[in-house]
């Protein structure tokens, strides 16, 4: 009996290995192997991905025919019918996958963009694609959320539309470095990155990569926390367009046009333009409107040049707000102190207003099948500003509801006798304007020294001029305003009458004369030139990279108002170095590290005494006192992945010495309750050092139709010393301390989450349905560094944390084809729960909170 059931049960085995089959072949995109591919058989959990070389192998197949699935990031899903026969293997040869999405959607990865593709490259990378861009940062959806299911990333955007943070382990976004087609796109003068400038970036980007800590681009630029690349689309290959309706919460109204010739013999042409405007964004008060345009043109005369000329930009407006108290948001969490009615129509003290126009020409040149020349020229002209009140804070009058009483106060200007405003007696709206011209150029040369090496070599040069000055935007009654307190020239009669409509369109060409500019008056000059170097060796097992990257920064001001003339030119010499490892033990398991040292030049606002209103620099002989800032990183990670699964440990430590701190606030005076002797202070810390450790982990898994993500950061962020902290009345310009000595050691830094982690859903229920759900805890944000309670305003204690809060998120889509044309419907909801958290805080370190937000859109695509 026995010898019956063991006969009977190997001839089930035999016949069920007889009836096994393999599959191979190669992922390619165009002539290069595309290395981590994916490559599943539908409807099972069956699959791999591709190696170092673009193979893959799939074996034991049941004999028949089957549905096989390859992916990869920024490309289209390939669906492949394939056929397996018992006990033979079939090779399919080189699969090309085609770019993903339709419309905007193609990802061209050129010479001068530093995209990790390879899995075994020894950075802490996390790369999003196309159909997680459109699915979840869309509308009202701000443009960095789309990063906030990643490690140690963080994004606070409650108080305006644009107005976003993001924290990259625990640093804000003035020290992450932001590259647009290789183009750097944070501020000159201070680094500062405003979202509201690149608010169609949800529309045409292809991908976005977040490489955390010293990352593997090649620019001399200094990412202490780390590099985001936004990748847009160059030449589209296909025909085709689409249009689309979006609507949201409190009156959100999008409309989208885009369409795109493909490739017509050497010419491909794309545009996207769209309209877009909310009542409010959840707060009150905090009304936007604004356009997007994106326009690209491509040339391919042969195989080995390509040219594309791009224009975009976003110009908007939109109301904002600023710090609030937990008292005021427990009560009224949508309150905001700044708006009101004037003379029935919407106002606001605060108000932003931008356009910032960026044109680009790249070029990218096969010089050989071993190198490749790769060139940007770019150029962005921004102007615009941000409101606020002007004159003694005494004279603002409220509602009894708290808002701005703008026609009272009106009313009071016109009972002036002489109709000229003074800080004692009136109140009007000012703009700050930040008009500049931007023009740069980053070329990259990049070869095969042999099989297994690479070695390329660029440079990087940018000429800034920024422009910076006070306007009116309104009046409120009064015929115009002596401000010539501190104007080395001008008589103490002249009289500033004239009114700039805070327009984002308007403010390109229609801005204020010297004669009629308040406050201040002053441009900046800098100019940068870099030169970068990388060797790269790779095989098998094995990967290494060193970089190095030698900068020259010169800075100069030049005053308009009581400091006329121009200062002492500053130069500066940065560098840095950096260097990663990784192993291969086997297939599934990568090991990594590296470290590096970062010595970066001061922002120009940092090495004057008061930026706004002198041409001192901040010590004699030159500037030479103000020194580098010194960054050291060091990095280990671990890599595991099989054909469904993938997971990543990252250990981390960042010593940041030397670093300059600016924070805006306002100071109450310890009168909280009376606005009467309110003012703008700017605190200016310098000699500042911290130290940021910490672990991250992610994983993914994949089971027929469901993806689940997880990640998980925790950080000890922490303060190591300060030299000394300076206070202006940022009003006047008067110098209220400046304090030397203060210990913060140990003080934990502040507005990010120590600690946080998240969970993912995605379900495919099938091809045209796809549904996700994320979820985020935020613990350990301790509060602002600015204590009002001390005397020298700065805090050398732990103040207090926040409260731990969590996010659920949700949102869908359906695609209906018909016959070639397709339907699209998605919805997102943010903060499903509507969570009552006052967590968050605005962009100066200050309480703020937010609640639910919703957008649903129909997209025709054709």
């Amino acid at each position: 009996m026995k010898k019956t059931i063991y006969t009977f049960v190997f001839s089930l085995f035999a016949l069920a290995m007889f009836g096994q089959g393999a599959v191979k072949g190669k992922v390619m995109d165009g002539g290069e192997a595309l290395i981590g591919a994916s490559v599943m058989i539908k409807g099972t959990s069956i699959g791999t991905i591709t190696d170092v070389d673009g193979m893959f192998r799939l074996d034991n197949l049941p004999a028949g025919d089957h549905t096989m699935e390859v992916s990869y990031v920024g490309y289209r899903t390939m669906e492949k019918m394939i056929s397996v026969v018992a006990n033979g293997t079939a090779d399919l040869g080189s699969l090309m996958l085609s770019t993903d999405g339709i419309g905007l959607d193609e990802i061209v990865v050129t010479g001068v963009m530093d995209i990790v593709q390879d899995r075994r490259t020894p950075v802490a990378v996390s790369t999003i694609g196309l159909r997680e861009i459109q699915t979840k940062s869309v509308g009202n959806v701000e443009f960095p959320e789309v990063m906030k299911n990643t490690p140690s990333i963080y994004v606070s955007n409650q108080t305006g539309f644009g107005d976003s943070q993001m924290f990259t382990r625990g640093f804000n976004q003035i020290n992450t470095a932001f590259l647009l087609n290789g183009q750097p796109i944070n501020g000159m003068e201070d680094g500062r990155m405003y979202w509201s400038n690149w608010s169609g970036m949800s529309d045409v980007a292809s991908a976005v990569q977040i490489q955390r800590g010293l990352g593997s681009s090649k620019l001399a630029i200094s990412s202490v926390g780390g590099t985001i690349n936004i990748v847009t689309k160059t030449i589209d290959n296909a025909q085709g367009g689409y249009g689309r309706i979006m609507v949201g919460n409190d009156g959100y109204l999008k409309a989208t046009a885009s369409y795109s010739t493909g490739l017509q013999g050497k010419w491909a042409f794309t545009m996207l333009l769209d309209h877009w405007q909310a009542d409010n964004k959840w707060a009150e008060g905090t009304r936007g409107q604004g356009q997007n345009y994106f326009l690209s043109l491509g040339y391919k005369p042969s195989e080995k040049h390509t040219f594309n000329f791009l224009v975009t930009g976003a110009p908007q407006w939109h109301g904002q707000r600023w710090s609030q108290t937990r008292e005021t948001l427990e009560e009224t969490p949508k309150f905001n102190q700044h708006w009101g009615e004037y003379e029935g129509a919407w106002e606001s003290e605060r108000r932003n207003f931008y356009h910032k126009p960026v044109i680009n020409l790249s070029w990218d040149y096969d010089v050989s099948e071993k190198s490749k020349l790769a060139s940007v020229l770019y150029a962005s002209f921004g102007r615009g500003g941000g409101t606020g009140p002007f004159g003694s804070s005494a004279n603002r009058v409220r509602t009894a509801a708290g808002q701005v009483d703008f026609d009272a106060i009106d009313s009071n200007n016109r009972a002036d006798d002489d109709g000229l405003g003074s800080f004692s007696g009136n109140y009007a709206l000012r703009a700050s304007m930040n008009n500049h011209q931007w023009y740069g150029n980053v070329t990259n040369f990049e070869t095969n020294l042999a099989e297994n090496l690479n070695w390329s070599v660029g440079a990087d040069f940018r000429f800034y001029t920024g422009d910076h000055f006070r306007q009116f935007a309104n009046l409120l009654g009064l015929d115009g305003w002596n401000d010539n307190f501190r104007h080395a020239t001008r008589s103490g009669d002249a009289v500033q009458s004239d009114v700039f409509n805070p327009d984002p369109w308007t403010a390109l060409f229609n801005f204020a004369s010297e004669d009629q500019r308040i406050a201040y008056d002053y441009s900046e000059q800098i100019n940068y030139q870099g030169l970068f170097t990388q060797l790269e060796y790779s095989d098998d097992a094995f990967s290494v990279f060193a970089q190095g990257a030698l900068s020259n920064q010169s800075y100069q001001r030049e005053g308009r108002w009581a400091d006329q003339g121009k200062s002492e030119k500053v130069s500066k010499v940065g560098y840095n170095i950096k260097a990663g490892a990784s192993y291969s033990v086997n297939d599934n398991n990568v090991v990594f590290a590296n470290a590096g040292f970062y010595s970066r030049q001061p922002f120009l606002d940092n090495i004057f005494s008061n930026i706004r209103y002198s041409n001192e620099l901040l010590t004699a002989g030159n500037g030479e006192g103000v020194s580098n800032e010194e960054v050291i990183g060091l990095e280990a990670g671990y890599k595991y992945t099989q054909s469904n699964f993938e997971a990543n440990v990252n250990v981390y430590t960042t010593s940041w010495a030397n670093r300059t701190n600016v924070a805006v606030f306002n100071n109450d005076n310890g009168t909280a309750d009376d606005e009467s002797d309110d003012f703008a202070q700017r605190q200016v810390q310098r000699g500042l050092a911290q130290v940021h450790s910490g672990l991250e982990l992610d994983a993914k898994y994949r089971i027929q139709d469901f993806t689940v993500k997880a990640f998980a950061s925790f950080g000890d962020w922490v303060f190591d010393g300060v030299e000394s902290v300076q206070n202006f009345n940022d009003d006047t310009g008067v110098e209220i301390s400046n304090v030397d000595g203060l210990d913060n050691k140990g003080v934990h830094v502040p507005n990010a989450p120590q600690t946080s982690f998240g969970v993912g859903l995605d379900y495919r229920a099938f091809d045209a349905l796809s549904i996700f759900l994320d979820y985020n805890f935020y613990d350990n944000i301790y509060i602002n560094n600015i204590n009002f309670d001390s005397d020298d305003q700065f805090l050398t204690e732990d103040f207090g944390t926040l409260d731990a809060y969590n996010l659920f998120d949700l949102g869908a889509s359906y695609n209906l084809d018909l016959n070639g044309r397709i339907i699209s419907i998605t919805g997102n909801i943010k903060n499903l729960l509507d969570a009552d958290f006052l967590n968050q805080t605005d962009p100066f370190g200050f309480l703020n909170g937010n609640g639910r937000t919703w957008n649903l859109s129909v997209k025709y695509s054709y």
